[in-house]
């Protein structure tokens, strides 16, 4: 019997995976390299490397592609305000599912992103706990994320489960040890998801499934 629900953030929750890519894409043309929406996928969202070893390819020195990265912060930063980000029919499957599950949002994104984010959204309500990127040693596709969450939760493996909508979190969760659901997102309906406990068209049929 599920106990918990361990939701992804970016991609499931709220649209803004997209926002990242455009904002690390623009940074790293300014330098002359191409990040194609193909290589985004493949580099954060299977691999979980980032981009950055591309301009250290390129000979930038550590302190440039710090630069680079608080750029891309600021640029991402700045278009989450631009207009409204919750993924339809979210709210109504957290609707359905609040108060009959222990929730926890378990998230790559920097906390000041997530606030950010959620400063409008009202979604942060339905969670019991969010784990956000420093609060574990090692992120998606490792297990810290999602050991962290099972270990929060309080509940055996067996009982909690996790959404996502990437292969890098896929993998986190099957490494953890504990069943995920995939709602592929725009960025992602081309992946593939081996070893998912189901693959769904969209958020909104979580409820009945489980």
């Amino acid at each position: 019997m599920i106990k918990a629900i361990f939701w992804d953030n970016d991609g499931v929750l709220v649209d803004t995976e997209h926002l990242y890519f455009e904002a690390t894409r623009d940074v790293l043309a300014s330098i002359n390299i191409s990040l194609s929406e193909e290589q985004y996928v493949e580099l954060f969202l299977t691999q979980g490397k980032g981009a950055w070893h591309l301009a250290e390819a390129r000979g930038l020195p550590p302190h440039e592609i710090d630069r680079l990265r608080e750029e891309r912060n600021r640029l991402y930063a700045t278009r989450l305000g631009l207009g409204p980000l919750v993924i339809p029919g979210v709210t109504g499957a957290l609707d359905a599912l609040h108060g009959r599950y222990l929730m926890g949002v378990v998230t790559s994104s920097r906390k000041d992103h997530f606030d950010l984010i959620h400063q409008a959204t009202g979604l942060p309500r339905y969670f019991d706990f969010v784990l956000a990127a420093g609060d574990y040693a090692r992120a998606k596709p490792e297990p810290d994320p999602y050991e962290l969450a099972i270990e929060r939760s309080g509940f055996d493996r067996e009982a909690c489960v996790a959404i996502e909508d990437s292969e890098r979190g896929l993998e986190s969760a099957k490494r953890a040890g504990i069943r995920c659901i995939v709602v592929p997102s725009k960025l992602t309906r081309r992946c593939r998801f081996d070893g998912a406990h189901r693959v769904l068209e969209n958020v909104g049929q979580i409820p009945d499934v489980l």
